[in-house]
């Protein structure tokens, strides 16, 4: 009578005895048959467990019932089950990442995600991820680069001083316009560019409450000083926003004659100061 191969001096049994019957043995002997079926009921719910099929896993346990190293283990089915389960585990990688399951188990380590298609985001992969975007041809001016301007134009910390005195002239209390725009302009330089800048203030309600700024005040100086976020103002005069404006060489009385420009400004200085819970 044969050993119970559910038990791991059994299962040994029955491996030493399929070697030395040969390479056909697996196919046509029945208590093989039988051990295949016992793997799939064992290992199944681990399969499922990592989207794949019971049938995988038994697979997985042929595979490796076959080595030296299962044979003379002090206990074969351990060798097999941590066997089974790294095969799986490698196979859901490959499925994943679309590969083969060997540069799976290399890649297994390496923090790389699944391929996705762009379809399966409810936004469109192409509208917020970085390597779909092209920056505007002003957004590659930089503010802190002291080779950028000549006598006859506009630096960086001069088209600051000169937004701060605009907002003052307009309206705004000289001490809120001063922290507003400085605030600003560091948020900006550590951004990189004006879209990124408008996006990370945008929510930064914390800022806005040490300015004692309400919402809508907040939202015109970020629009005003840094363009509008609007896509299709994107090469208008709005859209650049009023620093930039400076920096290619607006002059103050070009800007003081744009009417809209002048009533955003006046308007929400106006109400803007303290009433930031509003």
């Amino acid at each position: 009578m044969s050993a119970d191969f559910r038990r791991a001096e059994g299962l040994r049994t029955l491996l030493l005895r399929l070697e030395d019957e040969g390479p056909d043995a697996w196919r046509h002997d029945a208590e093989a048959a039988d051990l295949m079926r016992f793997t799939i009921e064992k290992y199944g719910a681990l399969a499922r467990k990592h989207g794949l099929q019971p049938e995988d896993a038994a697979v997985a346990a042929f595979e490796v019932m076959r080595t030296r190293a299962v044979r003379t283990a002090l206990d074969p089915w351990a060798v097999v089950t941590r066997a089974v389960q790294v095969t799986l585990i490698a196979e859901e990688r490959a499925n994943g990442l679309l590969c083969s399951t060997s540069r799976a188990r290399r890649l297994a380590q390496s923090g790389q995600h699944d391929a996705e298609r762009l379809s399966e985001r409810e936004t469109p992969l192409y509208e917020f991820h970085p390597a779909f975007r092209v920056p505007a041809a002003q957004d590659a001016i930089e503010l802190d680069n002291p080779a950028l301007p000549t006598e006859d134009q506009t630096g960086a910390y001069q088209a600051v001083d000169t937004t701060i005195a605009l907002f003052v002239a307009l309206g705004w209390p000289p001490d809120t316009a001063r922290a507003a725009l400085e605030y600003v302009s560091a948020r900006l330089i550590e951004a990189g560019s004006r879209s990124n800048a408008h996006e990370v203030l945008r929510r930064d309600q914390h800022a806005r409450a040490l300015l004692d700024l309400d919402r809508r005040a907040w939202a015109t100086l970020l629009r005003v000083v840094l363009g509008s976020p609007n896509k299709d103002l994107e090469h208008t005069a709005a859209g650049r926003g009023l620093l930039l404006r400076l920096l290619i060489d607006e002059k103050l009385d070009e800007l003081l004659a744009d009417d809209e420009l002048v009533a955003s400004i006046h308007g929400s200085g106006a109400r803007g100061a303290g009433s930031a819970h509003a």
